[in-house]
C-alpha cells in the first residue's frame, strides 16, 4: 500500500491527535506563562492574594461536582450502548445484543466508580464544614 494512501486513510485519527496535542500544548504554555509571572512578582517582594492569583488567569479549584458529572455521562454513554444493541439485535442477528451489553460495561463500570468518588468526596466535604 501507498504512503500517501495510508495517509489519507489514517488522517482522520492523526487529525484527533493533533488537535488534543494543540490544545495540551497551548494550556500548558500558558500556565508556564502565568507561573513564570507569579514568580517574578515574589522574587520582587509583591504580595500574591488569591485574587490577583486568579486574575492573573489561574484556573480555580475544580469543583467537587466533577468525578459526579463524569460518572453520569459515563453511565449514560453505557446505556446509549446498550440501547445500540437492544435497538439492532433483530438486524445484526442473534448474540449482538450481549456483545453491546459487553462493550457497555466498559464506560458503565468506570461511571459507577467515579459516581463513588464524587458521593465519598461530598461527604468528606460535608464531614469537615461540620
Amino acid at each position: 500500500m501507498e504512503i500517501a494512501v495510508m495517509l489519507v486513510a489514517m488522517s482522520p485519527f492523526l487529525m484527533v491527535v493533533a488537535i488534543v496535542w494543540i490544545a495540551f500544548n497551548a494550556n500548558t504554555q500558558r500556565r508556564k506563562a502565568t507561573l513564570s509571572t507569579i514568580e517574578e512578582a515574589i522574587r520582587g517582594g509583591q504580595q500574591m492574594t488569591p485574587e490577583t492569583i486568579k486574575a492573573l488567569g489561574m484556573p480555580a479549584k475544580s469543583n467537587a461536582n466533577g468525578d459526579l458529572k463524569s460518572g453520569m455521562i459515563l453511565m449514560a454513554v453505557a446505556a446509549a450502548i446498550l440501547f445500540l444493541g437492544w435497538a439492532t439485535e433483530s438486524f445484526w442477528g442473534d448474540g449482538f445484543l450481549a456483545i453491546m451489553t459487553a462493550v457497555a460495561s466498559f464506560p458503565g463500570f468506570i461511571g459507577l466508580v467515579l459516581i463513588g468518588f464524587g458521593l465519598m468526596g461530598r461527604k468528606k466535604e460535608q464531614e469537615n464544614a461540620a
